[in-house]
């Protein structure tokens, strides 16, 4: 499964399993504005550190946070390409 259709499914299972509204994901979408907390996303981060084996937040100093679900995303692509 390609990683961008991972973490789409993954935003989905977290939103549904915490009772989320989940707004539509689009590049463009904030993560402030996708429905999701804070302990949303370290769920998100934590499960495709399992399944990737990667964390893409601790492997550089200088890396920039995502805001958009489209940083998100190309965060993980990039990871995933330099492994």
């Amino acid at each position: 499964m390609p990683i961008r259709e991972k973490i789409a499914s993954l935003f989905e299972e977290v939103a549904k399993e915490q009772g989320k509204p989940l707004a539509p994901l689009r590049d463009s979408l904030t993560l402030l504005d996708s429905g999701l907390d804070s302990l949303c996303l370290a769920v998100i981060v934590a499960r495709l550190d399992d399944d990737l084996g990667l964390d893409p937040f601790s492997a550089s100093e200088d890396m920039v946070m995502p805001t958009t679900f489209g940083q998100f995303v190309a965060l993980y692509e990039h990871a995933t390409a330099s492994a």
